[in-house]
């Protein structure tokens, strides 16, 4: 039986689309951006910072190394936050009633500059932090300085809640990050493209 769910967010709560950032750098003089970033691969400077290793100065001027002609700091963070594409009205009330039956966590690779305009976004669309009210607990990479689908990340969250991996669901876009999960014995559900979360569940928020 499943009591605790512990979610992916971009990509299975909030929606993203890596193709916007590729786009956006193009448009900047940073052609070929896909080559060093893209939802199945980044380079090392992209993981540093999403375990904030490096912080975002640093990173903006990896990116400004880039680029063929000079480039702001808002329009890198401009094209970076491209890729944030809002959280749907639709998995905000998935996650008040799912909240009813499952200890719920996240685990979401991510940078601080995203963090700021998507915590900022979804402040200023509903009202509240969404995170406290509908969450145990929230783990973003760059705040616990490990990324998935490095196991140790999922280590530290089932040692800290004290989770029974056989009642533990975890649910992700990414193939890569669920091998991660697997290998410390946790339930996985890969939710495919063209597939949106609220197919799990059914209308009183119980998995199907």
């Amino acid at each position: 039986m499943i009591r605790n769910i512990i979610f992916d967010f971009g990509g299975v709560l909030y929606r993203i689309r890596y193709q916007n950032i590729p786009d956006a750098f193009a448009q900047c003089g940073i052609p070929h951006f896909e080559e060093i970033y893209s939802k199945q691969h980044q380079n090392a400077v992209m993981d540093q910072y999403e375990e904030g290793l490096i912080s975002t100065e640093e990173f903006r001027r990896y990116i400004r190394s880039l680029a063929s002609c000079p480039i702001t700091d808002q329009q890198i963070d401009d094209c970076w936050n491209a890729i944030l594409l809002g959280f749907p009205e639709e998995h905000e009330q998935l996650l008040k009633k799912v909240s009813q039956h499952y200890n719920l966590y996240l685990f979401s690779n991510t940078n601080q500059l995203n963090y700021d305009r998507f915590r900022g976004d979804m402040h200023a669309q509903f009202g509240y932090d969404l995170f406290d009210r509908y969450f145990q607990k929230c783990y973003f990479s760059q705040l616990l300085h490990i990324r998935k689908p490095k196991a140790e990340g999922f280590r530290f969250i089932i040692q800290e809640n004290l989770l029974q991996t056989e009642e533990t669901l975890f649910i992700d876009d990414s193939p890569q990050h669920l091998a991660g999960a697997q290998a410390c014995g946790l339930q996985t559900f890969h939710l495919a493209d063209g597939m949106d979360v609220t197919e799990l569940f059914g209308e009183d928020g119980v998995l199907i």
